[in-house]
């Protein structure tokens, strides 16, 4: 019920995460929360409203305690996947305007 206001906030305060690429060699992303899983050819890093894939080989994570990580390596794939699926069901309400409530005409 209260997404908009949720998203809304997040990008208010910059909780978003940021992701910069240099190459395919070194990945910057800001505000990771937590690595969930960690080997030299695959990470799973959760990252705002994010999970973050990354596929590759010889991977390193460094300055995890900055708020952000810093990734190296020779980066192949990454992949995006949403962590609240409860959003997922509310897009496939028919127009309907997330930030006021109202059905679009």
């Amino acid at each position: 019920m209260f997404d908009w206001l949720t998203e809304l906030t997040r990008e208010t305060l910059y909780l978003d995460s940021g992701i910069h690429i240099s190459g395919n060699k070194e990945l910057i992303i800001d505000n990771c929360r937590r690595i969930e899983e960690y080997n030299e050819v695959y990470m799973r890093l959760v990252a705002g409203g994010l999970y973050i894939s990354i596929h590759g080989s010889d991977l390193r994570a460094y300055d995890f305690r900055t708020g952000g990580l810093v990734i190296r390596g020779y980066i192949e794939k990454i992949e995006f996947t949403e962590r609240n699926k409860h959003n997922e069901s509310e897009n496939t309400r028919s127009g309907e305007n997330k930030r006021t409530g109202e059905e679009a005409l």
